[in-house]
C-alpha cells in the first residue's frame, strides 16, 4: 500500500493539551487549532518526504524507513528519530518523547501521538 497522496485534516482530539505539553505557546495553540492542515506524502520504496502546510506554515521532513532521520516537530524544532514500518500501513517513530504512529486505512489517514499521558489524534482524508 502506497502512502502516496495528498491528505486534509478532517477532525483532531485533543489538541489544545497536547500543544501546551509541547511548550508551544496559547497564542499559537488558538491560532491554529481551528486551521485545516493539508499533508503530502511523496513515497517512493522506503524512502518518504512529508509536507505538511497550516495556513502559512509549512514543514517538510524527509526520511528513510530503518534509518536514522532528522525530523520536524511541530515546535519547529529538528530531532533525530529512526521510522519503522509495521505491515504495509503504519508508520511508527519516536522522538523527543513522542510516539508517533500513523496508519493508512483506505483513504483515512490516522495519526496519533502519545506524551506521557496525553494522546493527540488526528484524522485525515485523501483528497
Amino acid at each position: 500500500m502506497s502512502f502516496s497522496g495528498k491528505y486534509q485534516l478532517q477532525s483532531h482530539e485533543n489538541f489544545e493539551p497536547f500543544m501546551k505539553a509541547l511548550g508551544l505557546p496559547d497564542e499559537q495553540i488558538q491560532k491554529g487549532k481551528d486551521m485545516k492542515s493539508t499533508s503530502e506524502i511523496v513515497q517512493n520504496g522506503k524512502k518518504f518526504k512529508l509536507t505538511v502546510t497550516t495556513g502559512s506554515k509549512v514543514m517538510t521532513s524527509e526520511f528513510t524507513i530503518g534509518e536514522e532521520s532528522e525530523l520536524e516537530l511541530m515546535t519547529g524544532e529538528k530531532v533525530k528519530a529512526v521510522v519503522q514500518m509495521e505491515g504495509d500501513n503504519k508508520l511508527v517513530a519516536t522522538a523527543k518523547g513522542i510516539k508517533s504512529v500513523t496508519v493508512l486505512d483506505g483513504d483515512t489517514l490516522t495519526n496519533t501521538m502519545t506524551m506521557g499521558d496525553i494522546t493527540y489524534k488526528r484524522i485525515s482524508k485523501r483528497i
